[in-house]
């Protein structure tokens, strides 16, 4: 598997280069949304509302994993950027071991506590709350595979490699696409049947990394896990995945603030989550291009050639945002009439939608700069944004319920990803710009960003 050098050629090839295969991965991930949405819907309301609410302790176990994927991601960009093969291989040992670690207790806790996760949500629906346990038990297996895939997608990205981790994605995602109906309708499984379909997905995906990527992914026994490593890794990752921790449980207590307006509004969020992943295809990507980009010309201390991509991706960003924004504000309605019948249902993810366009552009900006951030090694800076605008949500909730009722919560996010994006380019423009005027500058001083 080949190592790509990022700190030469056209800025615009190299970061094109590097996001359509993460923009591919994600829109085939979106595909994958929609059809399981599709399929689910079908159940009806309940059913949309028990896989949403377990997601939700699901995305929990994604933010703890980043700690280790960002992490790692940072560090092995780095030492690929410097060209320090014995650096490459520690980081890489240290972040193999921490995941697995990770990935089982988390499995474990999912399997013992997640009937005390599902209740704290007081959906007030006997059987939503079952089906919601049980689709968070059948995905503990899953989430230690998916926490693997995740990591290797990482470090492949670190490499320059984001071809083969997108064809490995598509063969998982075709085949989760392929399996929901059959396990859903064919065997009867219900919602149950997601969930397996993600499992036999995970695990295929895990196995295939392991065999394309074996002369890269693989643990090397004659240098062994170094502490100081796996320290490393953690301190640069913990900031980043404290944040989305974070923003979990701030989910989390939105969630039992919108259970009042009943599963229909529950199943509206959900609905209007997977139609909002359309921005995240291009914007996720470019995050990713930006971070592995940034990653290597930073270890290379090539700082004016960081600042062009950076203006270049929010270019692209930009746009694309700006089209999302439109069709959320024109055709709502028509998009979730795809996914449920059920006209309240209808309504409330319809006026989220209308809402939450607001903040597209603005989340693509916050999105792009951390990928800055993340690749420079100074990832403190986006968590605090982060946490800062994240935990304002709730009681600019609390308020705002009570003027906009249900319309309040959507309110609340949308003005809190403003904040998130105007406050992280400002950081950038008056506070690291500066530093990237010429390719002399002692990269000492991006340092003093982490303190």
């Amino acid at each position: 598997m080949k190592k790509t050098d990022l700190t030469k050629g056209n800025v615009l090839r190299v970061l094109t280069a590097l996001a359509l295969p993460i923009m591919g991965g994600s829109l085939l991930q979106f595909a994958y949304n929609l059809v399981d949405m599709l399929w689910v819907g079908r159940l009806g309301t309940d059913a949309v509302a028990s896989i949403g609410s377990s997601s939700f302790f699901i995305g929990l176990g994604y933010s703890i994993n980043a700690m280790v994927v960002i992490g790692a991601g940072i560090k092995v960009a780095h030492a690929v950027g410097k060209k320090n093969e014995y650096e490459t291989k520690a980081y890489m040992n240290a972040s193999l071991v921490l995941n697995g670690l990770l990935g089982l207790l988390y499995a474990v806790l999912l399997l013992f506590a997640g009937k005390s996760f599902i209740s704290f949500l007081q959906l007030g629906n006997v059987e939503v709350e079952q089906n919601a346990y049980l689709y968070l038990a059948y995905s503990a297996p899953m989430l230690f595979f998916a926490f693997f895939n995740l990591l290797f997608t990482r470090l492949l990205g670190s490499f320059g490699n984001n071809k083969e981790a997108f064809k490995i994605s598509a063969i998982g995602i075709i085949m989760n696409i392929i399996l929901d109906p059959i396990l859903i309708y064919t065997f009867k499984m219900g919602v149950l049947g997601a969930a397996v379909a993600t499992l036999i997905a995970n695990v295929t995906m895990f196995f295939l990394f392991l065999y394309k990527g074996r002369s890269i992914l693989f643990f090397d026994k004659t240098i062994g896990i170094e502490y100081e490593k796996v320290v490393e890794i953690m301190k640069l990752g913990f900031p980043m995945s404290f944040q989305r921790i974070l923003f979990t449980f701030v989910n989390i207590i939105l969630a039992r603030m919108i259970a009042i307006f009943g599963s229909d509004a529950l199943a509206a969020q959900k609905i209007g989550l997977q139609i909002e992943s359309v921005t995240y295809m291009v914007i996720g990507g470019l995050n990713g291009a930006v971070a592995s980009f940034t990653g290597q010309n930073f270890g290379a201390k090539k700082y004016e050639r960081i600042h062009e991509g950076y203006a270049t991706a929010i270019k692209i960003g930009g746009a694309y945002a700006l089209a999302t924004t439109m069709i959320f504000l024109i055709i709502p309605g028509s998009i979730v009439k795809l996914f449920i019948h059920e006209v309240t249902t209808i309504e409330i993810a319809s006026s989220y939608l209308r809402i939450i366009a607001f903040s597209q552009i603005f989340s693509a900006l916050e999105m792009i700069t951390n990928g800055l951030f993340t690749g420079i090694g100074i990832p403190k800076v986006s968590a605090k944004i982060s946490i800062l605008f994240t935990v304002l949500r709730i009681p600019m909730a609390l308020l705002f319920i009570q003027l906009f009722e249900i319309n309040g919560i959507w309110w609340s996010i949308t003005l809190s990803s403003l904040l998130k994006g105007v406050v992280a380019y400002l950081y950038y423009k008056l506070k690291v710009q500066k530093q990237y005027r010429c390719d002399a500058v002692d990269e000492k001083v991006f340092k003093g960003y982490n303190a």
